[in-house]
């Protein structure tokens, strides 16, 4: 099994759902996060202070797929969640030793 996290914009993340659920993947987690990349945030004024922002808001969608389907689904999100401008995101695909269904005990492929 892999699991795959994508970090994107925002505004991506009903396109990238939605294509998620058209390839078939519907279990999937969401969470807003922080995070700041190799782009450097913008500066803003406050009080008269420059300060630039480092952290900037962002979405993450986390899915677990079979091995044979990582490459599908990861290209699925990054056409998805394209701007065509720095700091779209980034996807990180990992692998899972396991998996555990709390409510049937099934283990592994089964249980996701």
């Amino acid at each position: 099994m892999k699991k795959i996290e994508a970090i994107i914009r925002p505004f991506k993340l009903h396109e990238v759902k939605e294509a998620l659920n058209g390839a078939g993947v519907m279990a999937m987690t969401v969470s807003e996060v922080q995070g700041s990349g190799a782009t450097p945030g913008p500066t803003d004024t406050y009080r008269g202070l420059e300060y630039r922002v480092d952290l900037r808001p962002r979405v993450k969608v986390e899915v677990v797929v079979e091995d044979c389907r990582a490459d599908q689904v990861s290209w699925i999100i990054t056409k998805a969640a394209r701007t065509g401008s720095p700091g779209a995101g980034v996807i990180f695909v990992s692998s899972l030793e396991d998996s555990i269904r709390i409510r049937t005990g099934e283990r592994g492929e089964t249980a996701v």
